[in-house]
């Protein structure tokens, strides 16, 4: 019976998903946005979260078991500098996946998995989009806003 096992297992043993995985992030933390399969950007994210998560407070033995998953020093000293710094405010959801289609060669589905902090496009968007919504239609409103200006000028 396969009771509580939920995780994609990825046609492999679980020293060649770990070790794949492992690469995985560290490509992920140097990179910032790498390109891969759907099923491999969830089972990434799976394992990448925590560990950055891990990051946000810089001590000997969060570092120690950093590197004990990633096995690359630059790698954890870049995570522990920079990342960390982006992130400290960040209750969670570090890593954001976004489909780009299919794979001509297999029909496989492609994503690519990046650092939420480090997109500079999605961030801009965010901030610009800040306007007055109004659930009246323009000329709702327009009659509105000249039947209060009337109403001052005759006060």
């Amino acid at each position: 019976m396969r009771h509580n096992k939920k995780f994609n297992h990825l046609g492999r043993t679980k020293a060649h998903r770990d070790a794949m995985l492992a690469n995985m992030t560290i490509s992920l933390i140097t990179h910032k946005r790498i390109f891969t399969t759907l099923a491999k950007a969830k089972a990434l994210r799976v394992y990448a979260e925590p560990i950055i998560n891990r990051a946000k407070d810089d001590n000997t033995s969060s570092r120690r078991l950093v590197f004990s998953y990633l096995q690359n020093k630059e790698a954890v000293t870049e995570l522990f500098q920079e990342i960390a710094t982006k992130i400290a405010d960040r209750p969670g959801g570090y890593t954001r996946i976004l489909k780009t289609g299919n794979r001509l060669g297999d029909n496989a589905k492609t994503c690519f998995i990046e650092l939420v902090d480090y997109n500079e496009n999605m961030l801009g968007e965010k901030e610009a989009k800040k306007a007055t919504r109004t659930r009246r239609s323009r000329k709702v409103a327009a009659k509105a806003e000249a039947t209060e200006a009337t109403a001052t000028e005759q006060a």
